[in-house]
């Protein structure tokens, strides 16, 4: 690792904790150790105090001024993000609707020497986050919106019950809600190869709490998810504070673009690149989007 790479890293993340910039060391190899275990077991990993606490009000003071550039619209969704009207049987779950009402700030409107964007585009962070994950490399997506967001969940909105479009994600939790805001996810409900659409199907009916796991997370936590086999959402906010998480998307292969019919919904709009794509998505399985 150049010089340079590791005081970049040394200023973001509290390297005495989590060794980013020793990959060779035994202190990486033990973090790794720790959260490849705990996606092995339940999907998901949390490391807390990942940020320097030095930087823990910069970066909620930064994420809070992007919170207003947030494509905000409550419409009605289901847990695989595919047009409620697409044909499918009567009781798939597909065909419970929701109303959604969070928000996200597209990657556009994130600057380059923004924290997040930073620590997203970071050379040994990728390299942590393949190690964690299992993989030789980790790839920014392709897509120009929603590589990286900021995801801004306001009072009385939740994030409803939903699977990634990416075999997992990275999240930072940059401010927590007064009250409410809780992470709920179901470790691994599907794989590649099952839709597991019973399960799924409990859950959304109410009935499968028995599956629902919880985590408190503070600011400054990174989180490591495989959120396109674990269904998951963010419980309704409560109080007069918005929980805002920045979400750093990065895929086993790269070219992936968000379709355009779920970049529309997330964003309000899309680019030449979701269009030029449309038909032709990487995706590293048959399943629902």
């Amino acid at each position: 690792m150049v010089a340079a790479e590791a005081r970049a890293v040394e200023r973001l993340v509290n390297t005495v904790r989590y060794p980013l910039d020793e990959p060779a060391g035994a202190g990486w190899d033990a973090a790794v150790s720790r959260v490849r275990s705990e996606l092995d077991n339940s999907g998901c990993a949390v490391l807390p105090g990942f940020i320097r606490a030095a930087l823990h009000d910069e970066l909620r003071e930064e994420c809070a001024a992007l919170a207003p550039y947030a494509h905000f619209d409550v419409e009605t969704v289901n847990a695989y993000n595919i047009d409620v009207t697409t044909p499918l049987p009567d009781d798939h779950p597909g065909r419970i609707t929701v109303r959604r009402g969070n928000a996200f700030v597209a990657r556009d409107r994130i600057p380059a020497g923004a924290i997040v964007h930073r620590l997203y585009t970071s050379g040994p962070f990728q390299r942590f986050v393949a190690g964690c994950f299992g993989l030789p490399r980790v790839h920014e997506l392709a897509d120009p919106l929603s590589g990286l967001c900021l995801n801004v969940v306001g009072p009385g909105m939740q994030h409803p019950w939903h699977f990634d479009t990416n075999e997992f994600t990275v999240s930072l939790l940059t401010r927590e809600a007064a009250d409410g805001g809780v992470f709920e996810y179901c470790p691994n409900i599907r794989s590649a190869q099952d839709e597991n659409l019973g399960a799924v199907r409990r859950v959304l009916t109410g009935a499968g709490g028995d599956m629902i796991r919880r985590l408190i997370l503070r600011p400054g936590d990174l989180q490591l998810f495989k959120g396109r086999y674990s269904l998951h959402r963010v419980s309704t906010v409560r109080g007069a504070t918005a929980r805002h998480t920045a979400i750093l998307a990065y895929s086993e292969r790269p070219g992936v673009v968000g379709s355009v019919a779920r970049t529309r919904q997330l964003f309000g709009r899309v680019l030449p690149e979701h269009l030029a794509a449309q038909g032709r998505a990487v995706r590293v399985d048959r399943l629902l989007d």
